[in-house]
């Protein structure tokens, strides 16, 4: 059941470090990670996974996998649309015609995409923290500017030095945040081993200047999905996740974790795993 890093690639200059495990005729879950993390976010959950009959996949995303890190100074590489295939380029090596979709932050934003784009091919979707992003454009919008603020870390990502600033003094800026959210020790040290670097965190970032301060808007999700969001989250705010429920049609299930910081998977992998694998038991591939 242990999990094991497979080299997968979609294209040239696009190999991707992707963690593996449980049975091979198992239904897949895909896991997709956000940042300021790595795809070790979501060892609890690989494990559980496994341990529960299923198959999980979880790639390093673009940027994050040595071998598959275009240029970060063109934005071009990073933009949306491209993040969004990535994880179904993935899918296309693999085989895989249906599957559960997992996402945490960024990888939240792509799983919405991915659910936008490709209802079809999903059984269910599982997001942590990020909300839909009509609903994240209309908290930014409100005039006592509090997601505003609380998304003020975005704006600075847009600057030529942040790189260099995120990761000075061992990794300062990283570390007082994952310590704030409960992030334990060993977590930092496995995510550090992945992004504590001038290259993939210029790659990271690279994420946000492609964006830049707008999210595109996206549909109505047809999706089962599960919203997980821990009410000390100090990146999204309540109204954010509570209208994320007006973006979804299918069946949803909006689950609040007390004293939940923005990296629960992390913090609180029991109660993350416990909700995750009712959501994908009610329905199945």
């Amino acid at each position: 059941m242990m999990a094991q890093v497979h080299q997968i690639t979609t294209a040239p200059g696009l190999t991707f470090d992707v963690l593996i495990a449980g049975p091979e005729q198992g239904a897949v879950v895909l896991l997709l990670h956000g940042f300021a993390e790595s795809f070790h976010h979501w060892d609890a959950q690989i494990a559980a996974l496994a341990h529960a009959g299923y198959r999980a996949i979880a790639p390093s995303q673009r940027g994050y996998s040595p071998g598959a890190r275009p240029d970060p100074a063109n934005t071009d590489n990073y933009v949306f649309d491209r993040l969004v295939d990535d994880p179904m380029q993935i899918a296309a090596q693999l085989r895989l015609t249906g599957f559960h979709l997992v996402g945490h932050d960024w990888g939240g934003s792509v799983a919405w995409g991915i659910a936008d784009k490709h209802p079809d091919r999903l059984a269910s979707l599982t997001i942590l923290s990020r909300p839909h992003p009509n609903a994240f454009n209309r908290a930014l919008e409100l005039p006592e500017g509090e997601q505003k603020h609380r998304s003020r870390h975005h704006r600075e990502f847009l600057e030529p030095g942040a790189a260099a600033l995120v990761l000075a003094n061992d990794a300062e800026w990283l570390r007082v945040r994952w310590d704030a959210a409960g992030v334990p020790k060993a977590a930092q040290e496995r995510h550090l081993a992945v992004l504590g670097n001038r290259a993939a965190m210029e790659a990271a970032l690279a994420w946000y200047r492609a964006r830049g301060a707008i999210r595109s808007p996206l549909g109505v999700i047809r999706v089962p999905t599960l919203y997980i969001w821990g009410d000390a989250d100090d990146t999204v705010s309540r109204p954010a996740a509570e209208w994320t429920r007006e973006w979804v049609s299918a069946r949803y299930q909006f689950a609040v974790l007390p004293g939940g910081g923005h990296f629960t998977a992390d913090q609180m992998p029991e109660q993350v795993n416990a909700l995750m694998l009712r959501h994908l038991a009610r329905h199945p591939l």
